[in-house]
């Protein structure tokens, strides 16, 4: 019997492999393929996790707690508003990049622990924006989080494929968002 210390470590390693995986795979990737990817046997991998739904389960956790943790960490109160945006845009570009794809297949299961862990900071950043007066006020602090949203999307989406940096797409998203698109005079 393996120790829990091992199982752990084994567990993370699919895990990581697994993110991986899908970050490349997309949708389609198997269970084989994450097997592959850990270099551990479908058997192993099946002990681990039963099925593609509990894997897929496991790996949106990992996500959003990673996410999280580097929402806490970014320590979004103490800074300005346009610091707390490009904090929280890093925060979770860097993170989302690994877990795109697994994020989507499991966000409508688990959407309220979802919301409360990782929406409820971004609307606390952009109502204090609006009430700071940095942010539009005709607009909503939640529609606006929802715009900023879709930017973040734009460049998790763009940093996996390789397009973009995670820093170049993170400067470009809160410039963009905070100035808008119109060109510099």
């Amino acid at each position: 019997m393996r120790s829990p210390a091992l199982r752990d470590r084994i567990a993370t390693l699919i895990l990581d492999a697994a993110a991986g995986a899908f970050s490349e795979g997309g949708t389609s990737t198997s269970m084989l393929d994450v097997a592959r990817a850990a270099g551990v046997s479908r058997a192993t991998l099946y002990r681990y996790f039963p099925n593609r739904e509990e894997l897929v389960r496991a790996l949106a956790e990992t996500a959003v707690g990673a996410a999280h943790d580097r929402l806490i960490e970014a320590d979004l109160d103490s800074v300005p508003v346009p610091e707390a945006l490009a904090r929280l845009t890093r925060a979770l570009v860097t993170t989302g990049a690994n877990y795109a794809i697994v994020l989507q297949e499991q966000a409508a299961k688990d959407h309220e622990e979802i919301d409360r862990l990782l929406g409820d900071p971004i609307r606390a950043v952009f109502s204090r924006g609006v009430a700071e007066g940095v942010l539009r006020a005709d607009i909503p602090p939640n529609r606006l989080a929802r715009f900023f949203g879709g930017l973040l999307g734009a460049a998790v989406h763009l940093t996996a494929e390789d397009d973009l940096g995670v820093e170049d797409a993170c400067a470009t998203i809160v410039t963009l968002f905070l100035e808008g698109g119109r060109a510099r005079s």
